[in-house]
């Protein structure tokens, strides 16, 4: 499985900037030229992200300029360009289907033609500024980074997260949902009206039905959207075992404490109420432990006594379950820097996941110790 931050490198080294080359704003917080946005990616996420970026630039021009490009990886379905399908039809029959489009949505094959001259996310304007709507860490056994700042490493801009309990065809149907952008104001901000800020990301991401709250915490938001996957697994399991719903409300409480430790263990500048109060943590949480991927691959697991691979090729149609690899990456982060024993939910799903440890030994992991 390639992993979020290779297909970010990836990516990046085609769009890499030549360095060569409220939501209502008053009249004197107007940017001195309409921001432009590209969105890079077109999956059913992506293109519902596009979706609710281009209602807004058609109702703020003064903000935004009204096209949004959105790069596609160009494949046939039924001898016709996707692409072509999206810009003609206004909808990505693979990915987002019975879903409308805005027609100011515009689908570009090429990333550099897609990226070119935005202020979000760029290929000529190092000034650019992008937002990562990935979920997901880049974890090895030698250090953790958030896809953030892969994006800021490899593209030399900076870029912030959008994270939440966001399920994209509920959000592209326009059910009522939240969601959460953390950005940082960089050292290098150019002042109001000439760069990005709080103020201009929520005027580009709410909508009546997808309601933002804007904060500071990166790391936060970008922890709670990787691990809640592990969670979600050891969720699976319990369910799969017909525990019942106090365990696995007890999981799902374990996995949010462990949560909040590793994010204030290993990064700097988190705070706990990202994790409780924000829709990136304790929401996104309960929503991907209702169900989704991690949580039927869990269950299958445990209802038929078969692998975590067995699980996922049986339940998913060649698609990944993100749980079984971030829960490894974590585990051996972990493993490495000494450190497993002090998260025993993590460690035990790894143990089920990857040495057969027995799912009924789980509680016994998990006993309490007092202070």
């Amino acid at each position: 499985m390639v992993s979020p931050a290779e297909r970010l490198s990836t990516i990046a080294s085609t769009i890499k900037p030549n360095r060569k080359d409220s939501t209502s704003l008053q009249p004197e917080d107007y940017p001195e030229h309409p921001f432009k946005v590209t969105v890079v990616g077109s999956g059913n996420w992506g293109c519902t992200i596009a979706k609710v970026i281009a209602e807004n630039t058609v109702e703020r021009p003064r903000q935004f300029q009204r096209d949004v490009n959105m790069w596609v990886y160009e494949e046939l379905i039924e001898g016709e360009k996707l692409t072509e399908i999206i810009n003609t039809k206004h909808e990505n029959v693979k990915y987002l289907p019975g879903i409308k489009l805005p027609v100011n949505v515009v689908a570009v094959p090429d990333i550099v033609e897609a990226c070119a001259g935005s202020d979000l996310i760029g290929k000529v304007n190092p000034k650019a500024r992008a937002i990562s709507c990935l979920k997901g860490l880049d974890v090895n056994p030698n250090g953790c980074k958030l896809l953030s700042t892969v994006i800021t490493e490899e593209l030399g801009i900076y870029c912030g997260a959008l994270s939440g309990a966001n399920l994209a065809p509920e959000v592209a149907q326009c059910k009522w949902s939240e969601t959460t952008v953390a950005y940082t104001i960089p050292d290098d901000f150019r002042g109001k009206g000439k760069d990005i800020d709080h103020q201009i990301l929520k005027s580009l991401f709410h909508r009546p039905y997808f309601h933002v709250r804007v904060i500071s915490d990166v790391a936060g938001i970008s922890i709670a959207g990787a691990l809640k996957n592990v969670v979600a697994m050891a969720a699976g399991f319990v369910e799969g075992l017909g525990w019942g719903d106090n365990a696995k409300a007890a999981v799902m409480r374990i996995g949010l404490v462990e949560t909040i430790q590793f994010a204030k263990t290993f990064f700097d500048g988190c705070h706990a109420a990202t994790f409780t109060h924000e829709s990136a943590g304790v929401a996104d949480l309960i929503t991907t432990c209702a169900g989704g991927r991690n949580v039927r691959v869990g269950r299958y697991m445990a209802q038929h006594s078969v692998s975590a691979t067995e699980a996922e090729e049986k339940l998913l149609n060649g698609q990944s379950c993100q749980g079984i690899h971030t829960t490894r990456e974590v585990y051996e982060f972990l493993s490495n820097m000494g450190r497993t024993d002090e998260f025993p939910l993590f460690t035990t799903t790894y143990r089920i996941i990857y040495e057969n440890f027995p799912i009924e030994k789980l509680p016994e992991c998990l006993e309490p110790v007092e202070d």
